[in-house]
């Protein structure tokens, strides 16, 4: 992390790891997700919720968005910043801001599943915001009609992957950003 870095919000560094292939030599994003979620319903003490619209196995229900970065397949490191800084912004504004940066996919999941579990408690203690995962598009009618964003919460004990529409702000979800290093 550079002094630079840390004067544009990133706290740290996530470790991530992308599984399967997308086809194209890169890390299969959905699947890296789907991976992530799985492990937390089955292992994770605490209750999970699932959004009905949310379907990991069908290509025309989420995906990574189109101008998204491909994930790296394996290990690999994410400087991380958090999400207020684009709290008051819909996905697609700062969408069309990224430039250095990306929004989260499956890293999302994976930090609040397995690496930094102690963020749940964070989100439902409200000490952090809820997190919009600007990477993900999702389709609720799973017709390639993409206009929501995947979104993770704690509230109430229970961890939840839910979705929102990219062009409607949610005031208690940041918008965290990852830049690969």
């Amino acid at each position: 992390m550079t002094e630079a870095d840390r004067r544009q919000g990133y706290i740290g560094a996530l470790l991530c790891y992308g599984f399967g292939d997308d086809g194209a030599g890169h890390a299969d994003a959905v699947l890296s997700g789907k991976v992530a979620w799985e492990y937390a319903q089955k292992r994770w003490w605490k209750k999970t919720w699932q959004c009905e619209y949310i379907d990991f196995d069908k290509a025309d229900h989420i995906r990574l968005r189109p101008e998204a970065p491909p994930r790296p397949k394996g290990f690999y490191y994410a400087k991380f910043q958090p999400g207020e800084k684009l709290q008051r912004l819909t996905v697609s504004q700062a969408r069309k801001n990224f430039k250095n940066e990306t929004g989260l996919g499956p890293e999302g999941v994976q930090l609040l599943a397995i690496t930094h579990k102690h963020f749940q408690d964070l989100m439902n203690e409200r000490k952090i915001s809820l997190m919009a995962l600007a990477d993900y598009d999702v389709a609720p009618y799973g017709f390639n009609d993409f206009f929501d964003a995947a979104q993770m919460f704690c509230s109430e004990g229970i961890l939840g992957l839910g979705i929102g529409n990219v062009d409607q702000n949610y005031p208690l979800f940041g918008i965290p950003t990852i830049r690969f290093q």
